[in-house]
């Protein structure tokens, strides 16, 4: 019976401590994910890249993690880069990561180690890449210090500090060793050639130096711009290589040159060039600004006038123009329904009429407009000026007004305003202002409504006043009558 007492007590024990043992693994693994959670969301962003970038180069500064087992014995070390590249690996040797990669400086230190060290799970990671400066100077806003680490090309330094006269096809960067090189920016943005745009290292001197020859292209060229010209390069260059060559529709038979510099004329020489002058590479100069027009100019024009909307709003008080290219073989149905938004609610489309030369030719619009089934072979000719009246309202007004008449309709006008235009009120005659409004089917409308066209507007007659002074003489009259009658038949009596 003791014996098995003693048996339960111990298996109780046992199950115990297992449970202990349980829990503590747990814990311990949960500190264990925080503590990698928190190693990695205190890794830079520069740390990630410089990893996973196959060219991060050991840089001065770098801070790197050295983690392998002795044995048993777990071992980690700090490595830090100095200026003179050597980086000692614990009691193991010294690697000089001068010119190496993170990679090759990893696979380096890696297998010393673990010639050392068999199956000692060796493993280097770059904690923190280091930041240095570079200095800039030349034809720059500012001069001086620039921050950097070893993934920093050179166009991320300079972009934001170029002024306008700052060469992108001539910068030379000077490294620590005394070896200077040109590099040609245009020729990375244009054409992805990286090895224009390096990375920067410690000590590097970056001049910008000015440019010798810039030039504008506009028209009908793929890229029109502004482009800094290498020596040797002119027209032929600018048109094929920076302009990536003539549209379908440029016209290489008129190019045109505005020259403004070495030019006889202060505000610049025009200059016309042919298809020739392209193929014998014209030479350009400094500023030339070179127009390459497009064949649709040399379509030919006609005009319309009138009642128009030209863009976003019409002019109602005078009459609008508009230039307009059509292609030979239009007719005006084909013309006038493309720029049906050339109307507005005062356009009399019914009454239009071309001007030819010296003869008036009606022509309705109203079926080209809105009959799908209309045909027409009136065709538009070069300078025709097709001209659109405005259908004119009128806006009554009568009564005691100066002048009472027919005025012409303004839209947004209010009952005031056609008031104004007749003279007024008459003061003898009206009081308080007092109006009636009607609309052309005679309906009553209010003073605060909307004057519409054909609104007749009569200013009351309501001055008392008014009819006091009309009807007095006839009053005085037939008093003075009565008062007589009165005297005489007195006297005889």
């Amino acid at each position: 019976m003791k014996n098995r007492h003693l048996l339960f007590f111990m298996i109780l024990f046992l199950w115990v401590c297992s449970g202990v043992y349980v829990s503590a693994q747990s814990a311990s693994s949960q500190k264990d994910a925080i503590s990698n959670s928190e190693l990695l969301s205190n890794v830079s962003q520069e740390a990630i890249l410089a990893r996973s970038s196959a060219d991060y180069r050991v840089t001065p500064g770098d801070v790197y993690t050295l983690t392998y087992a002795a044995g048993t014995t777990p071992v980690t070390y700090i490595v830090l880069v100095d200026n003179s590249y050597r980086i000692r690996i614990a009691n193991l040797g010294v690697v000089n990561g001068a010119g190496k990669t993170f990679v090759q400086l990893k696979n380096e230190v890696e297998n010393i180690v673990a010639n050392n060290y068999p199956l000692s799970g060796v493993q280097l990671v770059l904690s923190q890449p280091a930041v240095f400066r570079v200095y800039v100077n030349g034809e720059v806003y500012t001069t001086g210090e620039v921050p950097a680490w070893g993934l920093s090309r050179l166009s991320s330094l300079v972009g934001g500090n170029l002024t306008a006269y700052s060469s992108t096809r001539d910068i030379s960067v000077k490294s620590s060793n005394g070896q200077t090189r040109a590099y040609d920016l245009f020729k990375a943005q244009r054409y992805g050639d990286i090895s224009q745009d390096p990375y920067l290292r410690p000590g590097d001197v970056i001049t910008i130096n000015r440019i010798k020859r810039i030039v504008t292209i506009n028209g009908a060229v793929e890229r029109p711009g502004a482009y800094q010209l290498l020596d040797g390069q002119n027209l032929k260059e600018l048109i094929e290589i920076y302009g990536s060559g003539f549209t379908p529709v440029a016209d290489k038979t008129r190019l045109e040159i505005v020259r403004l510099t070495n030019s006889a004329d202060v505000a610049g020489n025009k200059i016309f060039l042919t298809e020739i002058d392209f193929t014998n590479n014209y030479i350009l100069e400094h500023y030339d600004v070179i127009a390459v027009p497009s064949i649709s100019q040399l379509q030919p024009v006609m005009f319309v006038e009138g009642a128009l909307i030209n863009g976003i709003t019409s002019d109602l008080a005078g009459t609008t123009r508009i230039t307009v290219q059509f292609n030979n073989g239009d007719t005006y149905a084909s013309l006038v329904r493309r720029n049906t938004n050339w109307f507005t609610p005062v356009s009399d489309t019914q009454n239009a009429y071309v001007m030819r030369k010296n003869e008036r030719i009606p022509i309705n619009l109203n079926p080209m407009l809105y009959s799908a089934s209309y045909r027409d072979d009136i065709l538009v000719q070069d300078g025709d000026i097709l001209i659109v009246p405005f259908r004119q309202y009128f806006v009554t007004v009568a009564g005691s007004v100066a002048r009472p008449g027919r005025y012409p309709y303004i839209p947004d006008r209010d009952w005031e305003y056609y008031i104004g235009l007749a003279g007024g009120f008459i003061a003898e005659r009206n009081a308080f202002n007092a109006i009636n409004i009607t609309d052309i089917h005679g309906k009553k409308r209010k003073k605060t409504d909307a004057i519409l066209p054909e609104t007749t507007i009569t200013a009351s007659t309501n001055h008392a006043l008014y009819y006091f002074n009309m009807y007095s003489p006839v009053i005085v009259t037939v008093l003075s009558i009565i008062t007589t009658f009165l005297t005489i038949q007195a006297v005889t009596k």
